[in-house]
């Protein structure tokens, strides 16, 4: 993997998405199976790991922490907060989206004891809690970073207009934001404004949800708790639709001589040098398999023939339900509300 820049930092160009290890895919993987994948991560030249007070509402920043102690002078740790798990008058937690200066200070220093760290290298609004002017969210941010709690600033899910705002506010070193062949809602701005910007543009889910690698056919199969059941293109109707995509997909990755997976991640880092893949798992084989694809070099032909193969408008479905899609700051979003 060729490092890339991110903010004051250079990572690898791809890094591990630890929501996984505990968190929205079902049932999580036992600690010593989650140890295995962030040690092959570490093993295979990973710099980069992101994690975020809300998933498992803390327990992933705890699982996490311990292992990647020892390390910690070689990575870069990112975790988020303006999203996180918060208990009701029954004890129950629930996820609460605030943005407020308190609920950010509380989710960081909150996020700090958990992950044992005296900093976290990049923190994330996780989301923009649109009650609260973008500028007053990142205002504290900054503070936090002044109080050397933080080293570096990121937003997540943003337009291009709030990026603008929030950077006008405080530099920004990093946007996160879902973009794989299926999810290209960062062309329509977000993606060249992180360029003229500066801004590392960190990509998750560069493999669809598993949907690129080929390797999930059913959709029947997923199990009760996780978040693809609630996600309109993984309804059966639309994820039948959306598999036709594949085999001409396996044509141009046989042709390249890679799997689904490598190639989808490959396109991604395709598409500028402060691109960063951000991919997710819960198995080391598949780290493997991902982290390969970061060595890719696909010629012009192929990159024209998956863009025309993926045109947004032949995907069927949206990223999320209706109550998701309206917590997100994408262009989409913004152009539909203003029609």
């Amino acid at each position: 993997m060729s490092p890339r820049s991110l903010g004051p930092f250079t990572v690898s160009s791809i890094g591990l998405g630890c929501m996984n290890l505990s968190h929205a895919y079902g049932h999580p993987p036992d600690a010593p199976q989650a140890q295995a994948v962030l040690h092959a991560a570490l093993d295979a030249g990973v710099t980069l790991f992101d994690t975020a007070a809300l998933y498992g509402f803390g327990a992933n920043e705890e699982r996490i922490g311990p292992v990647l102690a020892p390390h910690r002078n070689r990575i870069t740790l990112c975790s988020k907060g303006g999203m996180a798990g918060v208990a009701g008058d029954d004890g129950v937690l629930r996820r609460v989206i605030d943005g407020s200066p308190q609920a950010l200070r509380r989710n960081c220093e909150d996020s700090l004891r958990r992950l044992g760290t005296e900093v976290i290298d990049l923190y994330y609004l996780h989301r923009w809690d649109k009650r609260v002017p973008i500028e007053e969210s990142v205002g504290e941010m900054a503070r936090l970073q002044q109080e050397g709690k933080i080293r570096a600033l990121g937003l997540s899910e943003v337009s291009a207009d709030t990026l603008r705002r929030a950077h006008a506010e405080h530099p920004i070193a990093a946007l996160q934001s879902e973009y794989s062949l299926w999810s290209r809602n960062a062309e329509l701005g977000t993606l060249a404004a992180c360029q003229e910007l500066g801004i590392a543009y960190v990509a998750f889910s560069p493999v669809g949800r598993a949907f690129l690698t080929g390797k999930l056919q059913e959709v029947g199969s997923l199990v009760k708790g996780d978040i693809r059941t609630a996600m309109p293109r993984f309804a059966p109707e639309a994820y039948a639709r959306n598999l036709r995509l594949l085999a001409p997909m396996q044509t141009l990755a046989d042709q390249v001589g890679c799997t689904l997976a490598q190639l989808a991640i490959a396109w991604v880092l395709h598409q500028g040098s402060h691109v960063i893949a951000l991919p997710g798992t819960t198995r080391v084989d598949h780290l493997q398999e991902d982290v390969l694809g970061g060595a890719l070099q696909l010629d012009a032909n192929v990159l024209s023939a998956l863009d025309a193969l993926f045109k947004p408008e032949v995907i069927a479905g949206d990223r999320y339900a209706p109550q998701g899609q309206g917590e997100v700051d994408t262009e989409k979003y913004a152009f539909e509300k203003k029609g």
